[in-house]
């Protein structure tokens, strides 16, 4: 039976935990949203920072080689800095 007591607590003790951290989450998650909106009434987009933001979070030399790559897509696409035209009559 003591076994069963232990395992018991465990497992309340488990369960209290995780709510009590879910309950974090939310109020981080609130916190996180109220500063976005702040960005975004002073004039910022908020797409463009949360893309920031993931990309802070890269290793660089990770980043890079994902910037190079879409750079070369683009480019093949005619949609770099270029535009379809300048790059049309190269």
């Amino acid at each position: 039976m003591q076994l069963q007591t232990s395992a018991k607590d465990q497992l309340r003790t488990i369960v209290s935990r995780i709510e009590r951290l879910e309950e974090e989450k939310a109020a981080l998650s609130a916190d996180l949203k109220e500063v976005y909106a702040e960005a975004k009434g002073n004039g910022f987009d908020v797409k463009a920072l949360r893309k920031l933001i993931s990309l802070r979070k890269q290793d660089d030399n990770k980043r890079r080689e994902e910037e190079m790559i879409l750079t070369t897509y683009l480019h093949a696409l005619g949609m770099d800095a270029e535009g379809p035209e300048e790059s049309e009559a190269a």
